[in-house]
């Protein structure tokens, strides 16, 4: 799979602040890559760096091969971006918004055109109303329907969730990923909200205080065999005397009413068993690794390293 972006050694600094620190990543034709820190980990400087709203103090941004800001105007008409909320006309219609972008993008505009980006954001039903009435997650998703307009190769999109309620954030969901299966779009999403990167991208970034300390397929990164476990059990110390005979005592230990242990995914079945052989009443058994353990474990190590000394 080609390259599409290629980050080497990227760095900005705000006078004391070090935003973002020798950061480096690529991103693949038709990646869903999920950018992924917590709020002042250096996602949206980077953001604004890769669509040269700022310059970096250091680095290098290639787009498709090509040097970023020695082919500006041609890198960015093949990308599609919202940062955070997307400024519209509220006094307009869905339409009108879209028409008048589209020309700014000197595409051919059509009314199948605008109908067709509204239908594929789910605003065509909508599309002669104001938008001063729309939700913020229609907002959103007409920010997105601009984005497109002029059918880019890529599509960035920082913190596209932000301030949306659970419908709207499932409605982000299905149209992210209807953008990469359905149209064959590449998207960078930019989130710190850990589950839903989990759901929707199949490689990412973590970084912390602007520094990467992760990066590959979420899949592996989210490794099955390191699966946390809480259990809860009619009478935990019993059920603890059990574990200490099986594979899985090593790190087993009592949380208030819960027991924590770590083991691979598919042994849990044989967990229970055992358990319920020894007469030691189930509750709850919930597997518990996902992207928020893995994250939580890397920034905790990351907050922990001791300075070296000189």
């Amino acid at each position: 799979m080609s390259v599409l972006l290629e980050v080497k050694n990227l760095s900005k600094n705000f006078k004391d602040l070090k935003a973002v620190n020798d950061l480096s990543f690529t991103v693949n034709e038709g990646d869903v890559y999920g950018f992924l820190g917590q709020n002042g980990a250096g996602k949206s400087t980077t953001i604004r760096m890769l669509l040269t709203l700022i310059q970096p103090t250091s680095g290098e941004i290639n787009f498709f091969g090509k040097n970023l800001f020695e082919h500006r105007k041609e890198v960015l008409r093949q990308a599609g971006a919202v940062v955070e909320r997307p400024d519209l006309y509220k006094y307009l219609s869905a339409y009108d918004n879209l028409f008048i972008f589209a020309k700014m993008s000197g595409v051919k505009v059509s009314r199948k055109l605008i109908m067709d980006q509204l239908e594929l954001v789910g605003l065509a039903d909508r599309a002669s109303s104001k938008v001063k009435t729309f939700s913020q997650g229609m907002k959103q998703r007409l920010g997105i329907a601009v984005a497109l307009v002029h059918d880019p190769r890529l599509i960035i999109l920082d913190e596209p969730t932000n301030g949306l309620d659970p419908q709207g954030i499932a409605d982000m969901r299905h149209l992210i990923l209807r953008l990469s299966k359905e149209m064959g779009k590449t998207v960078i999403v930019s989130s710190h909200l850990l589950n839903e990167i989990e759901q929707i991208a199949n490689r990412m970034i973590i970084i912390h205080k602007g520094k990467k300390i992760a990066e590959g397929a979420v899949a592996e990164m989210l490794d099955p065999k390191r699966t946390g476990v809480q259990l809860e059990t009619t009478d935990n110390a019993a059920a603890l005397v059990t574990l200490a005979q099986t594979p899985w005592a090593a790190g087993a230990l009592e949380d208030g009413h819960l027991i924590r242990l770590q083991m691979d995914k598919t042994d849990i079945p044989a967990l229970a068993t055992k358990l319920a052989a020894a007469g030691n009443g189930i509750l709850s058994i919930q597997a518990r690794h996902s992207l928020e353990d893995y994250f939580l474990s890397l920034t905790n190590a990351e907050r922990h390293v001791e300075p070296a000394s000189d």
